[in-house]
């Protein structure tokens, strides 16, 4: 016969070995953690701060836009402005993101049926609601990756490359990619997979992410690294939305470059080459803000949008009864 402490539900520990980044506490009982690793570069690009594994190697998802789109930049294709900033975007799905994506096509030859995202809906709830309520369908151009996708094409439309295996690891543009992740990473990839729209992925650590987005920063102006990082600087709203966080960010604390990543990988460079990176290891997007928040703080970043972003709140009955807070 079991104890009812036996029989007691305990919540699990799924990464034992990493520290408590945030925990989620409901009318003041903590009822979980989110753990993970983080790691804080000083403007010399030393480690200043590190907390969990942040050598090992993650996915940083779509953190790796901005090399993205400098390979793009690097094959030749002449993009600045919003037309840059929306290829290394995880644009909402808003209007003006994809009124843009399709003169992007348009502008090389192309239509939203070469696209090959997998149809989504908006990403930003609030259009997708809208999205729905209109009676449209999961589309190509919807998917929040789709100007990465639309520059891809194009720049292999340029080039004469291939362009139904544009999405191909072998392909000359994904090999080119492979290469300015590794040089702006200052390590090898450890491994590469398939992210969510079907591109591959590279594997770095947290160190060499944040040394990534160190290194857009402070590159000469001209080079293809600056380029994207000053075109992410100038249209954040491009990068992400009007509701996002990316967006306020670079909006609010000028120099700022930031972008987030799906399994909640966030990645951030400060216009004096301070930088940061992290993941929540069970991939909670809802601990991102809190974290990140915590983060800037310890950089010394105390604009009003440190706490907007930084902001979780948990509902009871439509009441707010608790909150997602950082925990280091």
């Amino acid at each position: 016969m079991t104890s009812s402490a036996a029989r007691t539900p305990a919540i699990s520990d799924p990464a034992p070995g990493l520290p408590v980044l945030a925990e989620v506490v409901r009318s003041g009982f903590t009822e979980g953690h989110h753990r993970g690793s983080l790691v804080v570069l000083a403007a010399d690009g030393s480690v200043e701060l590190s907390l969990g594994d942040p050598m090992a190697p993650v996915f940083p998802r779509s953190s790796s836009k901005p090399m993205q789109a400098a390979a793009v930049l690097r094959a030749g294709l002449d993009l600045a402005g919003e037309r840059l900033a929306l290829a290394a975007a995880s644009h909402s799905g808003e209007d003006f993101h994809l009124d843009l994506v399709r003169k992007m096509l348009t502008e090389h030859g192309l239509s939203p049926e070469d696209l090959q995202t997998p149809p989504d809906l908006p990403l930003d709830a609030v259009e997708a609601e809208a999205y729905l309520a209109a009676g449209r369908v999961r589309e190509r151009i919807t998917m929040n990756c789709s100007g990465k996708h639309a520059a891809m094409l194009a720049v292999c439309a340029r080039n004469g490359w291939d362009m139904d295996g544009y999405l191909d690891p072998a392909h000359p543009l994904q090999q080119l990619v492979h290469q300015v992740v590794e040089e702006a990473a200052g390590e090898e990839v450890a491994a590469v997979g398939t992210d969510g729209c079907g591109a591959p992925l590279m594997a770095i650590s947290l160190v060499g992410l944040a040394r990534a987005f160190r290194g857009f920063v402070t590159a000469e102006p001209g080079t293809a690294e600056r380029r994207v990082a000053d075109a992410m600087r100038a249209h954040p709203e491009y990068v992400a939305g009007t509701r996002r966080p990316d967006t306020w960010l670079m909006r609010e604390v000028p120099g700022t470059l930031s972008k987030m990543g799906a399994e909640a990988v966030q990645a951030v460079a400060l216009a004096d080459g301070r930088a940061l990176a992290f993941k929540i290891d069970d991939g909670s997007t809802r601990a991102l803000g809190p974290v990140l928040a915590r983060a800037l703080g310890l950089l010394g970043i105390d604009a009003p949008v440190v706490g907007r972003i930084g902001r979780a709140p948990l509902l009871g009955g439509g009441v707010e009864v608790g909150e997602i807070r950082a925990a280091f």
